[in-house]
């Protein structure tokens, strides 16, 4: 299934696996070392959280948008990649939120400048035929990665502070030092592996005009569909602290985190062959469903024990609507304006992430910890409704 899939499908799959490893080491203890060790409540976490995501946001457009005008891809991404490989170290020397935050913040710029000049990367590789094979791919090596990060962190926490419920602040640190090591082989990767994909002859008789981005009305219903589900998706750091309420130790945490990863990783590259197959809405649609259901069943949870199905049933959304949403944009877009349309589809994930995070931190604070998470579950709900009923220009 897997065979001839083209160079770039695997540089850039390698690298993700290796930002990923990084990030994952990283990115799930964050939130537990701010309210934790450095005694940052619900609404700074989603201050922070939701910033991170929101700031790269009109980067990443522009960034797709140049890798349009110059066709060039590569570049791009590896910038972006170095961008958060050098920002990671901020991670190591943080002793106030606000460290840990310009951390973050530069972390997610990088993602910013690399997100949509990679993805199109990946989907100028292929055709229609093996799309979501490739993303699908590409999304299960991320998130091998990510496993892979997960059991690395626990492993140094289980090894500095054993099963303590608290994260302290050495530990943490120390995770950062290792995460530095993956992060700046991923730049490597990328840099010497992949290549500029090359021109098809009939985007080179195009006149500039033709060239210009053109996204489509059935592109535009689908982005503020995205938007409506995306403020219901807050930051993954609310269910982390949704278990540890529920009397999860951060070892627990990072073992329920491995599990949603596993889950992930097994099923993202199947789900993208099954959407080569059927339409990729259907697809997405059941993604979308179980979002929902994962996020009123963190509301409803009674005990720890209880989020592990949480957060296994999450790695089933991810894996079966993470990928096929990118592959369902390439077949919605012209070649000539994919670059722009993964930015686009990125700044709306960004921008709506800053508030969806930081109402559920208020809603946390104000009504407790179920409160964000029915918000969000209704939400999504409503935004899989709107989906259902969704006409794209092309069908698939």
């Amino acid at each position: 299934m897997l065979k001839g899939l083209p160079r770039n499908v695997w540089a850039a799959s390698l690298t993700s696996f290796l930002t990923d490893v990084s990030s994952e080491m990283v990115q799930n203890l964050l939130p537990l070392f701010l309210a934790n060790a450095l005694g940052a409540g619900g609404a700074v976490v989603g201050l922070i959280e939701g910033v991170a995501e929101a700031m790269g946001s009109l980067l990443k457009v522009a960034s797709g948008y140049l890798s349009d005008r110059l066709r060039r891809r590569k570049g791009l991404a590896v910038l972006g990649y170095l961008l958060s490989a050098t920002a990671k170290v901020g991670f190591v020397l943080a002793t106030a939120w606000p460290h840990a935050a310009l951390a973050r913040w530069g972390d997610r710029l990088g993602k910013g400048v690399r997100t949509a000049p990679r993805d199109a990367l990946i989907a100028d590789a292929v055709d229609d035929s093996r799309r979501g094979l490739a993303f699908g791919l590409h999304r299960a090596a991320d998130t091998a990665g990510a496993l892979l990060g997960v059991l690395a962190a626990l492993l140094v926490v289980e090894r500095v502070q054993g099963q303590g419920a608290l994260l302290l602040a050495g530990t943490f640190h120390r995770v950062a030092l290792w995460s530095l090591v993956p992060a700046f082989l991923a730049v490597a990767v990328l840099a010497l592996w992949a290549e500029e994909p090359r021109r098809r002859a009939k985007v080179e008789r195009q006149a500039p005009a033709a060239r210009a981005p053109v996204l489509g009305r059935g592109f535009g219903v689908f982005l503020a569909l995205v938007g409506v589900f995306e403020l219901s998706n807050s930051a993954d750091a609310f269910l982390a602290l949704r278990a540890q309420t529920l009397g999860a130790s951060v070892v627990g945490i990072l073992a329920m985190l491995a599990l949603f990863n596993l889950v992930y990783a097994l099923l993202s590259t199947p789900a993208g062959a099954l959407s080569d197959r059927w339409p990729r809405k259907a697809v997405i649609l059941l993604g979308w469903l179980v979002y929902a259901l994962v996020y009123l069943g963190a509301g409803l949870a009674s005990s720890a024990t209880a989020m592990w199905a949480v957060y296994a049933a999450y790695g089933v959304y991810y894996g079966v609507a993470y990928g096929t949403t990118r592959a369902l944009i390439a077949d919605l877009v012209p070649e000539t304006a994919r670059g722009t349309a993964y930015g686009a589809y990125a700044t709306v994930v960004g921008v709506m992430a800053f508030p969806a995070s930081f109402i559920a931190g208020v809603l946390w604070d104000t009504f407790g910890p179920q409160a964000p998470f029915f918000f969000s579950g209704g939400l999504a709900l409503l935004a899989t409704l709107g989906l259902l009923f969704w006409r794209p220009d092309r069908q698939q």
